[in-house]
């Protein structure tokens, strides 16, 4: 029924079933996601860590005793040895890193975004295509309890044809995640359209089953620009400052020394097969979660809450308004975060490259939500005129294929069932 242009093709499976040497690159906050590798495979373990700073190679140290140790790049692909690399270093230097891992021929999972432009995004893909090396972006979100229920729903049909998304996302930890380290700097992330958003525009493609094609954006720093208190965080991370007392975002204290990242951004798309799309972004609000609406055809579905304990309601009759759907289904998963699309995700990684498996998440579609958030970001610093996103270059589109994608994974089906029916009018 809906023509999936997200997945990947499929890895060659490994000569051999031996356990695969694991490397970390960049051991910030999110190379947590790591402590899912011998989960997500059994016998996979980190044995190195390239780490440029002695703060960062002092976690890994007491993470990883047994690991070797890099304070650059070069240093491991010249030892060799490794299988896979799981790239959680800064967004600004993930193009080099993939670029040179994929032409070492060692199989990357890149942490989004791919790239924080779109000409690194294109070449980081082109070197993909051209080493013939696995490259898997971790969009979780796609594995996230939410937007599988999401996308059954809408593979079932109970909402017609999708014709529009829209998405409101009440970033209440703003604040304590994105202003007091690199991400405040637009050098090093873009813009939060591109480090944040990617994962929703990633989900709009998902949902819609399209690419934007067309944007238009704007935004302001409206809050934390106005914030003086500043100092730089040697050696510390996220989890060293967060706190919910941190509040109101005014009176934040110690963000980083360069604030230049909008903290309010709206963005509107046009994608290929003519769905219509917005997302809104802000960073100072109260709470935290992500609030979709997809209208189709013959009903609307709308998420309350982002995790488990939240629900889907479905409208698909016609009525005045009323808070109750017509019906509801739970969201599954995590009860906070995305502990679970990590290790899903990382799941999907290791049975692409061991059993050729295909994947949900693709870098074709990485490279889309980058296309579209650069291009937002862009748009509204220069007056909100609309862009166009540029096709892949076609070599490089070839590797990719527009293949179907699976919608859930095996140990997902059947996770969701309708809840209730609830409110009927006649």
């Amino acid at each position: 029924m809906h023509n999936d242009p997200e997945s990947q093709s499929a890895a060659a499976p490994a000569a051999d079933a031996a356990p695969l040497r694991v490397a970390v690159i960049g051991f910030g906050a999110r190379a947590a996601i790591a402590g899912n590798v011998s989960l997500a495979r059994p016998g996979a373990r980190v044995v190195a860590v390239v780490e440029p700073h002695e703060a960062g190679r002092d976690r890994a140290r007491r993470t990883y005793p047994d690991a070797v140790l890099h304070a650059e790049l070069d240093a491991l692909i010249r030892e060799g040895g490794i299988d896979a690399a799981i790239v959680t270093s800064p967004d600004h230097t993930h193009e080099a890193i993939a670029v040179k891992l994929l032409k070492a021929g060692i199989a990357s999972y890149l942490e989004k975004p791919l790239a924080i432009t779109l000409e690194g995004a294109d070449r980081v893909l082109t070197a993909a295509a051209e080493s013939g090396t696995l490259l898997y972006v971790g969009h979780n979100f796609r594995h996230s309890g939410v937007v599988r229920a999401m996308r059954e729903i809408i593979e079932r049909g109970e909402i017609g044809e999708v014709k529009a998304v829209w998405v409101r996302h009440f970033v209440g930890n703003g604040g304590d995640y994105y202003y007091k380290d690199w991400h405040a700097d637009r050098s090093k992330t873009g813009s939060l359209l591109l480090q944040k958003a990617s994962h929703d525009i990633d989900a709009v493609h998902y949902l819609a089953s399209g690419y934007t094609r067309r944007v238009v954006a704007m935004g302001e720093l409206m809050v934390y620009g106005g914030v003086t208190d500043r100092r730089t965080r040697h050696g510390e991370t996220m989890p060293d400052w967060f706190s919910y007392d941190n509040w109101p975002p005014g009176r934040q204290t110690g963000l980083n020394p360069v604030v230049d990242v909008e903290d309010l951004s709206m963005m509107l798309m046009t994608l290929d097969n003519g769905v219509m799309a917005s997302y809104q972004q802000c960073h100072f609000t109260p709470d935290y979660w992500r609030n979709y609406t997809v209208i189709g055809t013959e009903g609307r579905l709308e998420n309350v809450g982002d995790t488990a304990g939240g629900s889907i309601k479905i409208w698909n009759r016609r009525r005045e308004w009323q808070v109750a759907g017509d019906l509801e289904y739970p969201i599954d998963g995590a009860a906070s975060g995305h502990e679970d699309a990590d290790l899903l995700t990382m799941t999907e990684f290791f049975d692409a490259l061991v059993d050729g498996a295909p994947t949900v998440v693709s870098p074709r579609a990485a490279r889309e939500a980058v296309a579209a958030a650069y291009l937002a970001a862009e748009s509204l610093r220069n007056g909100s005129r609309p862009i166009d996103v540029p096709a892949l270059p076609a070599h490089v589109a070839r590797h990719f294929p527009q293949t179907p994608a699976p919608v859930t994974t095996p140990a997902t089906d059947s996770i969701h069932t309708a809840q209730s029916t609830l409110g009927r009018t006649s």
